[in-house]
């Protein structure tokens, strides 16, 4: 990177802490001030600064629309697919991605396992919100208020004797889901199935998305698919850091 490239974005996080006059910006940069004004007036045409009347400088509005417009261009899907994929290759079980949109959870993506036994989902169709690892996931990162709110409406149909009963225990374990960072659904759905899942976050630490790693128990026991936690969650932080642009991975 060219140094008045190297220097000219320099400026952008300096006044991300709020606005800065010439002398400061200069300082920072460790150049003369006739250098620095070239850099801001470079950028101030692109609107990516803007000059107040008190003479200080700003992050210009610009720069905003830029990244608004970025994360709505975002395809969650396309970024996390082949790491589903590398899941399903190292594990061998079915691989789903779910978002929560208009009061439902959906599956967005899917990669099925490599066992003869194969899971009925489909992308595009609903979860069973109150046990789905999945939709505790995304349900555990809204406000309490909403949480609450969404908990009281749903109606608890008991699938198996281990569905989640009513919105009590539903606020309940999404509390603990909030807390740990990753869900389950041990045979909650279907008495044969079990279902490990982590978050995806964007830049802003909000759940995006949820993965999951689905098996019956023909095939593992559910105590063989906790084992595997720890490459799932490993695996929604690689999209997550990959999806938000950042480089320094999260700690579990």
């Amino acid at each position: 990177m060219s140094q008045t490239v190297d220097r000219a974005l320099s400026i952008l996080p300096l006044l991300a802490q709020g606005p800065a006059d010439l002398g400061q910006v200069a300082e920072r940069l460790g150049v003369h001030k006739s250098t620095a004004l070239r850099l801001l007036r470079t950028l101030h045409e692109h609107g990516l600064v803007y000059r107040q009347e008190d003479q200080r400088y700003r992050l210009g509005a610009r720069l905003f629309a830029l990244a608004q417009e970025a994360v709505e261009n975002l395809d969650v899907r396309e970024i996390a697919h082949s790491h589903l994929v590398a899941l399903n290759d190292r594990c061998g079980h079915t691989v789903h991605l779910a978002v929560y949109e208009e009061q439902e959870v959906l599956y967005i993506d899917k990669v099925e396992s490599r066992y003869p036994v194969r899971m009925y989902s489909r992308i595009g169709k609903p979860v069973a919100i109150t046990v789905a690892a999945v939709a505790k996931l995304l349900l555990a990162d809204l406000p309490e208020p909403e949480r609450r709110a969404i908990a009281e409406k749903l109606d608890y149909p008991m699938y198996t004797s281990r569905s989640t009963p009513g919105a009590a225990a539903f606020l309940k374990e999404l509390a603990v889901v909030r807390e740990q960072g990753w869900a389950t659904d041990l045979g909650g759905h279907e008495e044969s199935i079990n279902c490990i899942g982590a978050p995806i976050r964007g830049a802003d630490g909000r759940v995006v998305a949820a993965m999951s790693v689905s098996a019956p128990n023909v095939v593992v026991t559910a105590e063989e698919l906790l084992t595997l936690l720890p490459l799932v969650r490993r695996t929604a932080e690689t999209i997550s850091r990959e999806y938000s642009g950042t480089t320094r991975p999260k700690k579990v």
